[in-house]
């Protein structure tokens, strides 16, 4: 079988060591095994998701040697395919609003480790009055319902994982209250209808892949192969975010050449024992998953030796 890997960056700011560091694992996947590797341009967020941050990451890409075959595809393009899917878990009977704040304002952005709380299936229980009189003074988003039912996979980098979609998850968000269409529900439509066969992101997402399992299966899809990896962390232990300055693209970009950064990314993960410079398609050769470690890469205090 073919294989189709992806990339799928939020253009909400310049990319930083650990967006790269993401790109590169999945893109050498892909090349080693001569498959496919899209470009999708995740930008839901109309408010935080910008035109020229996207047109850096492309630049960034291509400046790193970093080839896409398909894409880029646009996320804020694609409303009425979400529409559709959404329609059909409606029709359903899977949905229900929810007037509830929490939880909604991120619901178009990809719910990374500390920025998820489960619900508690509030608004199921409001009557068709109580929904009459809360619509007079704001707009409903939509969670789907979830069973108290264990999801299983196999992360072909961590092993087993279950997951308890009541207990761990909760009914979650599909279409925000100004109508924007959830991270959740985007991201399986896309991979699914793009024929995505392996997900390759960080371990900070990996309580997402419940969710999207459940969702793949509500909407008669395929689901994808999962590869959780290692973050990259600062020097306080934190994952590596727009506001490091220090390991931003554009920073990186004048102290750098794309294949010192390509090695000293391949160092970090543990493909090359001291570090090279290496050009994209060189790396492919040293890649190997069974030499990423799982525990969280520190980088930050030397990256400037």
């Amino acid at each position: 079988m073919l294989v189709r890997g992806r990339f799928a960056p939020s253009p909400s700011g310049r990319m930083h060591l650990g967006n790269i560091y993401a790109a590169l694992v999945s893109w050498l996947s892909v090349r080693k095994k001569n498959g496919i590797w899209l470009l999708r341009i995740e930008d839901l967020d109309r408010q935080r998701c910008k035109k020229q941050y996207a047109e850096l990451i492309m630049d960034d890409l291509h400046w790193l040697g970093l080839d896409w075959d398909e894409g880029p595809f646009f996320q804020s393009e694609r409303d009425a395919i979400y529409l559709n899917a959404f329609q059909k878990l409606k029709e359903k009977n899977l949905l229900y609003e929810c007037f509830c704040r929490r939880g909604d304002l991120l619901a178009s952005s990809a719910p990374h480790e500390g920025e998820r709380a489960v619900y508690s299936g509030k608004c199921r229980l409001l009557t068709d009055a109580q929904k009459k009189e809360l619509m007079l003074t704001r707009s409903p988003a939509w969670r789907i319902k979830v069973p108290e039912e264990d999801i299983s996979f196999c992360d072909g980098h961590y092993g087993l994982q279950v997951m308890n979609l009541k207990t761990d998850c909760g009914d979650f968000v599909l279409r925000r209250a100004d109508g924007n269409f959830s991270y959740q529900l985007a991201v399986v439509v896309d991979d699914a209808l793009m024929e995505v066969t392996e997900v390759v992101r960080g371990m900070d997402l990996i309580s997402s892949t419940p969710q999207q399992i459940f969702l793949y299966g509500k909407l008669g899809y395929s689901c994808p192969e999962f590869f959780h990896i290692p973050l990259m962390v600062n020097g306080e232990g934190k994952r590596l975010c727009k506001r490091d300055s220090d390991c931003a693209m554009d920073v990186l970009r004048a102290n750098f050449t794309p294949e010192e950064i390509i090695g000293k990314i391949m160092h970090y993960a543990g493909f090359i024992p001291e570090f090279e410079p290496l050009s994209a398609l060189d790396a492919v050769k040293f890649f190997d998953w069974k030499a990423l470690p799982r525990t969280n890469l520190g980088v930050k205090d030397n990256l400037y030796p």
